[in-house]
């Protein structure tokens, strides 16, 4: 039947800890790491870091071209006639270069 005398249920959980430890022990010394793991690892790690940067820069040409871009057209988009600023109601220049009274 079942034994439930304080011996067998205090010394269980070392027994089940000890048990676990050697399994995992048996299999992790049959694990052996390929000789040039670290060497494709790091290429790895250096072709997605040379990857990263050439995205950033493609992408900081892309935002700036796009805002030249679009200020160039904004400037070209402003009319030619002269605005309420300029409306004329001050000095005049004439067409030798000086400074007229409007009338």
């Amino acid at each position: 039947m079942n034994d439930t005398s304080p011996d067998s249920t205090e010394h269980e959980p070392d027994r089940t800890e000890q048990d676990l430890r050697e399994a995992l022990e048996a299999l992790a010394g049959g694990v052996h790491p390929a000789p040039d793991a670290y060497r494709t690892a790091r290429g790895d790690w250096v072709r997605r870091e040379r990857r990263r940067r050439l995205v950033l820069a493609v992408l900081i040409a892309v935002v700036f071209t796009l805002a030249t871009l679009i200020g160039l057209w904004v400037l070209n988009q402003a009319p030619s006639e002269p605005g309420v600023i300029f409306s004329g109601t001050g000095s005049h220049f004439t067409s030798n270069g000086v400074a007229g009274v409007p009338g």
